[in-house]
């Protein structure tokens, strides 16, 4: 699989998301222990690490889905704690570990992120998520999990999101629905909208990976 930046180009691009002294506890348990990290603005970063390590959790705090205790989270130098919410997923959009089909067709699916699109703005959507135009009239519920999880994908990209964050997408998927998405991320790093990829597989980021970081105990090293 050719990866999509890092044999290209051996500068360090500046920092996509960067971590400072990032603390976040729930129910009394300090889940990220002062996480200090930066994510590269271009191809794929994996967060690697066991699982209840917290890089679901890093993840989670780039697009605010989680709010930090004490630290700061910034995106290309902004404070996300200054960035209205819902522009801001617009911005950094997510798929998420398992899909998440919503009731009715593929393009009720499609059209709940993005209600004024077209049905050929919704199709290359799909292309570009390695599922036919056609698959606008199915329903959802009928997909396999493979299909389920590159609709969510289109779902995402559709909103023409500037970076991609993928929690473990492939935990529930076969090894050739596993391999098809990661082809996909790794096209979309190419077309120059930086992922984010949350993974415990190391095989995986083997394949994948242009940069790594490694998630321990609520800290962040490079991996």
């Amino acid at each position: 699989m050719a990866r999509p930046w890092s044999e290209q180009n051996h500068r360090m691009p500046a920092s996509l998301f960067s971590f400072e002294d990032v603390v976040l506890e729930a129910d009394r348990t300090r889940i990220l222990d002062g996480a200090t990290a930066e994510v590269p603005d271009a191809g794929i970063t994996c967060l690697v690490g066991a699982s209840g390590s917290g890089k679901s959790t890093l993840l989670r705090l780039c697009n605010r889905l989680e709010v930090p205790t004490s630290g700061v989270v910034r995106f290309r130098g902004a404070d996300v704690a200054d960035l209205e919410p819902l522009a801001h997923r617009r911005r950094v959009g997510m798929v998420f570990q398992r899909p998440t089909p919503f009731p009715g067709t593929v393009r009720d699916n499609l059209q709940v992120a993005c209600p004024g699109a077209s049905d050929e703005e919704l199709g290359a959507a799909l292309e570009r998520s390695a599922l036919p135009a056609s698959f606008l009239d199915r329903v959802a519920d009928d997909l396999s999990g493979g299909e389920a999880q590159r609709m969510c994908l289109a779902r995402t990209l559709v909103t023409g999101p500037q970076v991609l964050l993928m929690d473990e997408p492939t935990s529930a998927l076969d090894a050739s629905a596993t391999g098809m998405l990661e082809e996909l991320a790794c096209g979309v790093a190419r077309q120059g909208v930086p992922v984010v990829w949350v993974t415990h597989d190391l095989a995986q980021v083997e394949r994948i990976a242009d940069h790594r970081l490694l998630v321990e105990a609520g800290r962040v090293s490079d991996g």
